[in-house]
């Protein structure tokens, strides 16, 4: 499937919201070969990505420059968060030569950093831990010198998953917050706050050099001080960066934009932020988890290193 068929389809599927978008809520829609040889390669290698399943916004400049966020253990998730586009169900089981196909497609593109996330998979004993550990050893056995990371759900009651994760030693360890606390049996009803605060926190006791990250999409109807609560927790659980973003409703089913967050308010959350001591923030109406992945990790090196020189 082409990008350019994904982003028809995407908004095909769209339904306006009841605010009209301001002006700085824009989608750019490059025109591209590389659009079409990215899809190819995701279609060759029967794999999923979160750009196209989850109607991500920005598909069109990140595939532009070979940036994808492969989606492992299917497409089908076990929960029905109010905000996500992936489709709930019944996964199918998973698939052992998954891991060899992503490792060959990452090969072709001689991509330096790789964002790897997916569904939420409750019906697996690990929530599907392993399997990352797998494909994360799969990758490196091809590309070496490649830099990982892992985008993973909360593994809620999945006893020693994050001790499988740990032991692969990806590069970032990222798991989305998503809302404030008030907002999760709305907006995440299958999700536990404080379990996404502790396996944040787990992994940096674990693997002390792995980047921890998370983030918050705005504009559910939350509260300044709600979101400056977050970030206190956050780095109470040393996450080393935070994203913030714009919610966009993908569907009429879907969970309703209360507003637009200015860019001057994502301005002045970046500055709080960063006054609370995280690394790296990055904070617009356009950024997502994934969004600058690989040039948001260099900076993160960086920082870490100024650090310990300054130490």
């Amino acid at each position: 499937m082409t990008v350019k068929r994904i982003l028809v389809q995407h908004e095909q599927k769209q339904i306006v919201n009841s605010l009209p978008k301001p002006d700085w809520i824009k989608v750019k829609v490059n025109q591209s070969t590389v659009y079409n040889e990215m899809g190819d390669l995701v279609k060759e290698h029967r794999l999923n990505t979160v750009c196209a399943e989850a109607a991500c916004p920005n598909i069109g400049e990140c595939w532009t420059k070979r940036h994808a966020t492969v989606m492992i253990l299917g497409s089908i998730c076990t929960r029905a968060c109010a905000f996500c586009n992936v489709a709930t169900g019944k996964p199918s089981a998973v698939d052992p030569q998954e891991a060899k196909r992503l490792a060959a497609m990452i090969q072709k593109l001689n991509l330096r950093h790789v964002v790897i996330t997916s569904v939420d998979r409750d019906d697996l004993k690990d929530g599907g831990a392993q399997h990352f550990a797998n494909v994360i050893a799969e990758i490196r056995k091809t590309s070496p010198s490649i830099t990982i990371e892992i985008l993973t759900p909360d593994f809620l009651r999945k006893e020693g998953a994050l001790l499988t994760i740990g032991k692969a030693q990806p590069d970032v360890f990222n798991h989305n917050v998503e809302t404030v606390p008030r907002l999760y049996p709305s907006i995440r009803p299958g999700a536990r706050y404080f379990q996404s605060l502790r396996i944040l926190h787990e992994i940096k006791q674990l693997q002390p050099n792995v980047f921890t990250k998370s983030g918050m999409m705005l504009g559910l109807g939350e509260s300044k001080e709600e979101v400056t609560q977050v970030m206190d927790d956050l780095r109470c659980a040393q996450v080393d960066f935070l994203t913030l973003g714009q919610y966009l409703r993908p569907t009429i089913e879907h969970a309703s934009v209360q507003r637009y967050v200015t860019p001057k308010e994502f301005d002045e959350y970046r500055h709080i932020a960063k006054s609370k001591g995280f690394l790296l923030v990055s904070s617009s109406p356009m950024t997502r988890s994934s969004y600058h992945a690989d040039a948001d990790f260099a900076v993160l090196q960086k920082k870490r290193l100024f650090t310990h020189l300054s130490n």
